[in-house]
Parts: structure tokens; sequence; C-alpha cells
């Protein structure tokens, strides 16, 4: 019998090595696992090459990984963040890597990694330092430059429901990048709403199929970001 459900955090990360490769989705809390982010603190895995849309807030979540010095390189579309200066500060002294990508090419880079597309071309960022060193075509006389499709070793993925397949459903933003970090990943750990009974998922509304899931955790109440961030949480580690 297929059951991808893990029953602790701790078995959900115990497999994440040292120099992985992780994507972690977000796109505002509704998609952010910050419990899976703070199991994987207290699995101690390090020299990690991080892949999401920004380096989290305040002191929570990616934040906090950063700040415990996990992460060596950052691959992201916005490094900056109101409402934290963990990756600046670290990035200004040195103790961190930064590959910037724009937002929409972020997006289609992990779409294409986990679609098996080694490369595409794109109008953004031409003529600017994020094109320097690659390389570039004319298509009906318009410049395009080349990006290369990204995969990784695991994804922490939150979303809002899933059966014990890993099929899954999510909630407003998680959709953006969770479903493309899922198939992007060779394992991919999802941490779950609600795990709710097989066949109780209507076909028609499943959005990320089990096949791309490895494991699921049930965290009925996440936290939530926002609120540890106006709250000045830190976590204790």
């Amino acid at each position: 019998m297929i059951n991808k459900t893990v029953q602790s955090l701790a078995e959900a990360v115990k497999d994440i090595h040292d120099g992985a490769t992780v994507m972690i989705s977000g796109f505002g809390e509704a998609g952010s696992p910050i419990e899976l982010i703070h199991a994987l603190i207290d699995q101690g895995a390090k020299d990690l090459t991080v892949v999401s849309n920004n380096t989290g807030s305040g002191n929570v979540g990616l934040a906090a990984l950063i700040e415990q010095r996990r992460v060596k390189k950052m691959i992201c579309s916005f490094p900056r963040t109101t409402n934290s200066t963990v990756f600046p500060e670290l990035y200004t002294a040195g103790e961190i890597e930064l590959e910037l990508v724009p937002q929409g090419t972020l997006a289609e880079r992990i779409r294409a990694g986990g679609a098996g597309i080694p490369a595409f071309y794109t109008p953004a960022s031409v003529n600017t330092p994020l094109a320097e060193g690659k390389e570039c075509r004319l298509f009906e006389g318009i410049e395009y430059v080349m990006e290369k499709g990204i995969k990784a070793d695991f994804s922490l993925v939150k979303c809002e429901l899933a059966d014990r397949y890993g099929n899954l459903t999510y909630h407003a933003t998680a959709r953006n990048f969770g479903p493309i970090m899922c198939t992007a990943a060779k394992t991919s750990i999802v941490q779950v709403r609600k795990i709710v009974e097989a066949g109780a998922i209507d076909p028609e509304i499943v959005v990320t199929p089990g096949i791309f899931v490895n494991h699921i955790i049930e965290v009925s109440h996440p936290a939530n970001e926002s609120d540890l961030v106006a709250q000045k949480f830190t976590y204790p580690w």
C-alpha cells in the first residue's frame, strides 16, 4: 500500500545532507514551510544551496536557517526584504553567496528543471549585469539570454490538503512555487495542513500528482510567519 506519510518533522528531513541543493517554497506565508525549515535547523545540515523566491522574514523560517550559517549560497529574486536584515548583513560580510534571478525567470528555470528542459531563452536581463557570461542569441531580431533549468536534491513545500498517495492541493500563493518545486527535486518533502482519506480529493482539483511527492507530514496548525515577525519572535536555535 502506498503511504507517503511520515510521523514527525525530524523524520521528514533526516536525509537532507551537507552540501545539498534545497528548494524552499514561499511567496508569502501561505507557502512558507516554517516547521520543515526549523526541523532542518535542528537536523544540522550545512553548506546548503537554497533556491527560494526571497531570503525570509525577521528571524524565523528561511531567515533563521541563513542566520545559523547553514546556507552557503542563495538563488533567489528578492535578497532584501523590508523586515529582515539577516541576509544583507551576511552577504555584505562575504559570508554567503548570491545568484540573483528575475522572478519570472526563476519560476521558469525551476519549471524547466522539472520538465527535463536543460535551458531556454528569455529577453529578461538582456543588457544588464545578470546577462554577463551567458549565451545570447537573436530570434526574429530580438535578443534573448540563455538560462539553464534548475534542479534540486530536495524541496521543502507547504500545501493545504494531501492524501496518503501524495496528491496535493494548495492555498492561495503557495501555488506559485510549490508545484514546480515538487517536480524539480529528487526528493519532495511536503508539510500539509490536513491529510485526508484516499479518494477524498477530487482528481480534477489535484495540483501536484503524488508521483512528484516523496514524504508528507501533517502540520495542522502551521505558524503564521507574519505574526511571528511582528512579535519580533526569535526561535531558540
